[in-house]
């Protein structure tokens, strides 16, 4: 495996472990929320989402893409992203949960998963693109051989 493949894959894996972390924070304040608010679906979604998109993005920007570009025009670029993605996904899980008795929990998991892939995708070949293995933590790793 060629070393640019092997920098890519690490990118990868990190970018999901980040996400599951993310996932935790989203279905635990989203279990929350559901559980103990007597909110319908889409508030109990939207405010788990918004708390897991800030926990992904700070983490993702300094050590998955290792970013040292503009971090408020980063974060207006995944704005745009989450300004189609979450009236989407919260229409339709709200379609779903709350029109066709779906499970809640199928729902935001469903939710998550496409989550994960289109923002992957966005973030690495839009938001990061030109700013990749920019920051400090990439410095000191390539000065390190890593």
């Amino acid at each position: 495996m060629k070393n640019d493949e092997k920098k890519e894959l690490l990118r990868s894996l990190k970018f999901l472990a980040f996400s599951v972390s993310a996932g935790v924070i989203e279905i635990g304040a989203f279990t929350l929320l559901n559980e103990l608010s007597g909110w319908s679906y889409w508030p109990c979604y939207l405010i788990a989402l918004i708390l897991s998109v800030l926990w992904n993005f700070t983490l993702n920007r300094r050590y998955t893409f290792q970013s040292a570009g503009n971090i408020p025009v980063a974060m207006a670029k995944v704005a745009v992203f989450y300004c189609v993605f979450t009236p989407f996904s919260t229409f339709l899980g709200n379609y779903l949960a709350e029109s066709l008795l779906w499970n809640e929990y199928l729902v935001t998991g469903l939710n998550m998963i496409a989550n994960f892939v289109l923002e992957f995708l966005y973030d690495r070949f839009f938001v990061f693109r030109d700013s990749l293995d920019t920051n400090s933590v990439a410095k000191k790793q390539e000065v390190n051989g890593i």
